[in-house]
Order: structure tokens, then sequence, then C-alpha cells
């Protein structure tokens, strides 16, 4: 109390005069009209940019679930586009086995969890990605993971809250591929150089391509539907043996700049991975006699 009676004491001219000021400027801006339209005017300016401001870093900060959604439907779009041009193959060709195929299944008929990367490498032979969705979130083991230009890797091991994925940057990853609109499949796998390039093997010899065809996802595996884009072949090698081709594929996902990702759960495939499993555990060596 008494450093207040102190202040006021020092400074009460000070005080007097603000007060006054203040006194004044109402008394102006109240009984002028011109003054207070002025200041109504840049109240209402500032006001504005405040706002203005408000808005912005609001846009900002939602920014995230913006662009989950944004991959989401990029992926959706990405699959639609397959879609088409698969049948405008199919019309284009009269082709009676590859009408049998069907049409190729697009993302909306399966359950897709949208998730961020928060860990990534693409310099390594055993490249892994960490996402922040887990068990909690409805994901598990070897589910499937895109984003919205292409196939990212398998879900390799999995948490309450974060999954590690193995890439298609991984020595280990083996994922199954085909020429799309041409029927033949290999395996994609990566040499551990390039972080932009993989390679199909086992192409067979008689097998008809181009540089410039689209490798995608064959179905044939129980992790990815059949359609998803992996890349395009930009060069052929012989095998090892000569028995078969290998592709030089550019990757369409830009694994260094991996930010939203979706993973694909298929009730079909994981029905299909189960009944396996139990056919294989009721299987029992028979002893010979």
């Amino acid at each position: 109390m008494r450093n207040l009676l102190e202040f006021l004491s020092r400074y009460h001219h000070c005080l007097v005069f603000l007060l006054l000021e203040v006194v004044s400027l109402v008394l102006l801006f109240q009984y002028n009209s011109y003054q207070g339209s002025v200041w109504f005017s840049s109240a209402n300016m500032v006001s504005g940019k405040i706002l203005e401001a408000d808005a912005w870093m609001g846009a900002f900060f939602s920014q995230g679930a913006e662009n989950e959604q944004l991959t989401l439907r990029n992926v959706q779009l990405e699959q639609e586009v397959l879609a088409l041009r698969e049948q405008l193959a199919e019309l284009s060709s009269r082709d009676s086995t590859v009408q049998s195929r069907g049409n190729l299944p697009l993302l909306r008929h399966f359950n897709v969890i949208p998730a961020k990367v928060v860990g990534n490498s693409v310099h390594r032979m055993d490249n892994l990605i960490t996402i922040d969705k887990g068990t909690a979130d409805g994901v598990k083991r070897d589910m499937g993971v895109a984003c919205g230009t292409g196939v990212v890797g398998i879900v390799y091991m999995v948490s309450a809250h974060y999954a590690v994925v193995l890439p298609v940057l991984n020595i280990h990853s083996n994922i199954s591929c085909a020429i799309r609109s041409r029927g033949y499949f290999g395996y994609l796998h990566w040499n551990g150089e390039r972080s932009d390039q993989a390679f199909v093997d086992d192409i067979p010899r008689h097998a008809k391509f181009e540089v410039g065809d689209t490798i995608v996802t064959s179905g044939y595996s129980d992790v990815f539907p059949p359609g998803l884009l992996v890349g395009h072949v930009i060069k052929s090698h012989d095998s090892r043996d000569g028995l078969s081709y290998r592709l030089q594929v550019q990757l369409s996902t830009d694994y260094a700049n991996l930010r939203d990702v979706v993973v694909i759960d298929n009730a079909t495939l994981r029905e299909k991975i189960d009944l396996m499993k139990q056919a294989q555990d009721s299987i029992k060596p028979q002893k010979k006699n």
C-alpha cells in the first residue's frame, strides 16, 4: 500500500494529464460527427485486421486435418483413374480374358485409416517408416499402406498408438506387382541404391511390354488390392539366369517427402489370411510307419 501511495504521489501529474486526455478524446469523438466517423472507421479497420489474423492462424493450424483428407481423396481418385483406364482398355481390345477379370476394385470399398508419418529414413538398406496410428485405431500387422501417389509399404510391427511400416525402400520388401493392361506380373524389390527406383523381377521372357508402361499391384497377395500405382518402367534387363526379365521402375511415391498415408484394411483379405493360417495350423505331419 505504501508503495502504491508513493507511486501516485510521484506520478500524479502524469496520471491527471492522461485522465484529462482520455476525457477530452471521449468528448471530442462523442459530440463531433466528423471526428466520430473517423474514429469508427479506424476502429473497424483495426478490428478487421485482428479478425483476419485470427482466421489465418486458425486455417494454418487446421492444415493437418485438411492434408489427411487430401491424401485420402488423392488415393481414391488415383484408383478411379486406373479403373477407368482399365475399362477403356477392355472396350478397345474386346478381349474376353480381360473382361472376365472385372473392374479393378476401388479403395472406397475398403476400410482406410489416415495416418501421419512421424519417422522415416531413405538412405539405409533396411529403411523403416513409423506412423502415428496403432492397434487402438484398428491398425494390424500385414496391412497395406499407401499414399496419394501410390504404394508405400506393409505394416510390420504395431503398438497401441504407433506402427512400423516396411516400405518398398527396404531390401526385405517383396510386393507382387503387374504390368497394367498386359497381365504379366512379378515381384517388386529394392537394391539399396536410389530411393526413387526399384526393380520388378521374374517377368517372363514371352512378356510384351514397353518403356513407360505402368506398374501396379497385382492383387495376387493378401495385402494390397489390385491396381494401386507403383511406378513406370524406365528400362529392362535380363535376369542373372537369362530366363526372365528384370524391369527397372521409376517409383511414383516420393519417400523422402512422405507426410500423410492411409492404412488399407480389407476384411476379405484379413479373412483369407486367417483362414490360411488356420488351415496351416490344422495340418500335422504324418508319422512314417
